[in-house]
């Protein structure tokens, strides 16, 4: 009997399906020649058709290094993802001509026509709106904001100094990097400096602004040394200490009082925007979300932000940035000298941070045990279990992990206040 009915189904399917096709006067051979050659497959065979094939293999390569390496997969899987769409020929989801040819383009009648891009573009491009705009990034950081526990900066202030001194990773490649041989504009150059801040909301939000054209290599990159942390900064940590300094043990941590934790955020969003306005959208962002956590009564909007809210984000987030690696702004020359130059940045903001720990014990009558110094990057709360690590093959009875989270939430702080002051001197 169900053979009947699946017989019946499938004379009926092709009764309604072949009426119209006749009344039009329909050529079958023609309808299945066009439908044969729209096929993206020949794409892969004209001039430029491997250079897709090739970034497909690199985004099918990335999501093997989220899934089964577990590299910032929460990340790095909807940015390799976003590359696949973007390089699917004929897809039509994302329009790198169309930001950059019309929106960015101060000459042409589109430049900064949302509604144009509306109209034009497919749904990634809608979807990207939110990055040019900033949105993404400063939603992420409240979330992140809502995460973080600053009681152990506050309990030892000192170490906002490690933070900040892991931010000359970023200034030094910028600099570097403005030399004639790179070719870089101080845009490009600051845009990749940021990557030495382990941060990627931060080099996604301050790439957009400046360098939107290099938003993809970047941001491979950055997250890309993110899960690489404790595989990059422990050669330096070993090289820059002496096995006596790793063994230093450091005093507990006083109790931070609740009070201190309600007025901190206050404080930091007012001081540092007054300071440095540019940095005011992450840093505002970033304290609103701690102040949720920490004053205890929007408990409701404190989980929203960290789990709801953070989980759409992230994901727009990821494809969208994914969707501008495509084959002409990825594969080339300059996409290899960003990969080399933001590791250059991330260890240079590591060994300052080290050093910097070093220079302040001359004066110190406690000591520092410098290997928080490297957590001073933003690569929460990796690059302060590294430190942990660390120390614990020194000393398996030293505990450093929240003497390390000082330094490494005040790197939040820092690539969200290098990153203003970029933004002011360039934009």
């Amino acid at each position: 009997m169900k053979r009947n009915i699946l017989i019946t189904a499938l004379i009926a399917f092709l009764f309604i399906v072949a009426t119209p096709l006749m009344a039009a006067d329909f050529n079958l051979q023609d309808g299945l020649d066009k439908f044969i050659h729209e096929m993206a497959f020949f794409s892969f065979f004209t001039a430029e058709g491997w250079k897709s094939a090739v970034m497909l293999g690199i985004g099918c390569f990335l999501l093997y290094l989220a899934i089964n390496r577990k590299y910032e997969p929460l990340l790095l899987l909807p940015i390799a993802f976003g590359m696949l769409l973007t390089n699917l020929p004929g897809a039509g989801m994302f329009h790198t001509d169309l930001w950059n040819n019309d929106f960015l383009n101060p000459d042409s009648p589109y430049h900064h026509d949302y509604m144009h891009i509306l109209t034009e573009g497919g749904i990634l491009d809608w979807l990207y709106i939110g990055v040019k705009g900033g949105i993404y990034p400063c939603l992420i950081f409240i979330g992140v904001g809502a995460m973080t526990d600053f009681g152990p900066l506050i309990a030892n202030p000192k170490s906002l100094l490690l933070g900040a001194a892991a931010q000359i990773g970023i200034f030094a490649t910028f600099l570097v990097t403005q030399i004639d041989f790179f070719g870089f504009t101080p845009a490009q150059s600051a845009s990749i400096g940021i990557i030495g801040g382990a941060d990627g909301p931060t080099a996604i939000f301050l790439t957009s602004k400046l360098a939107p054209e290099l938003l993809g290599p970047i941001a491979v990159a950055a997250y890309s040394y993110m899960a690489l942390v404790p595989v990059i900064q422990p050669p330096i940590m070993r090289m820059l200490t002496t096995e006596k300094e790793r063994k230093i043990r450091m005093s507990q941590l006083r109790t931070v009082s609740k009070k201190e934790k309600i007025i901190f955020p206050i404080v930091v969003a007012i001081v540092v925007s007054l300071i440095i306005p540019s940095a005011a959208p992450l840093i505002g962002c970033l304290m609103l979300g701690n102040l949720m956590k920490e004053s205890c009564v929007v408990d409701r909007l404190s989980d929203v932000v960290q789990n709801a809210l953070n989980n759409i984000v992230v994901i727009f987030l990821g494809l969208t940035v994914g969707a501008t690696a495509s084959a002409e702004a990825f594969l080339n020359l300059q996409t290899i000298s960003i990969l080399c130059v933001g590791i250059v940045a991330f260890g240079l903001g590591s060994a300052s941070g080290i050093l910097m720990a070093k220079f302040m014990n001359l004066f110190l009558k406690e000591k520092i045990n410098p290997l928080i110094g490297s957590a001073g990057v933003s690569a929460v709360p990796m690059a302060a279990r590294v430190s942990q690590d660390e120390g614990r093959k020194a000393d398996p009875r030293n505990f450093l992990l929240m003497h390390a989270m000082g330094p490494n939430v005040a790197g939040v702080i820092g690539s969200a206040v290098a990153a203003g002051i970029l933004l002011s001197f360039l934009s």
